[in-house]
């Protein structure tokens, strides 16, 4: 049950939760988690925090920050139901420089972990060297 109210068009406008609306739109597995997100500062409205009872507006920014990862998503659509992924991905748009900023900060993690294991074990001399290396 979806609660709606006329505006002075007579159209229906959807009410729903932030808290559920990142649900619904996939951001998160449950609403739980995506109410302790919203809780915890993870999500902003229009660049403030937010509470998870925040009714979300069509053409609202939202900043969410998943991980290492931080996405600026623009309100499309409001749905309070959780449907599949196709479906989900029309509620939003992210920004065109979200995109940019994720995929450099993905590409850099990928560059800092450069080739950190070795292709073999040490041999004994290797290892007795590694120890004199370190007793240095």
């Amino acid at each position: 049950m979806s609660k709606q109210t006329h505006n002075q068009a007579g159209t229906q406008e959807q009410k729903v939760r932030l808290d559920k609306w990142l649900w619904a739109a996939r951001f998160f597995k449950t609403r739980g988690a995506a109410k302790e997100a919203v809780e915890g500062g993870k999500v902003h409205y229009q660049g403030q925090r937010a509470k998870c009872s925040r009714n979300v507006e069509l053409g609202a920014k939202l900043v969410i920050r998943q991980g290492l990862d931080e996405k600026t998503v623009i309100i499309m659509a409001i749905s309070d139901q959780r449907r599949g992924a196709p479906e989900a991905q029309l509620l939003y748009q992210e920004t065109e420089q979200s995109i940019k900023q994720r995929e450099d900060g993905a590409a850099l993690r990928k560059e800092m972990r450069g080739n950190v294991a070795p292709d073999h074990r040490p041999n004994k001399k290797n290892r007795r060297k590694i120890i004199q290396f370190k007793d240095r």
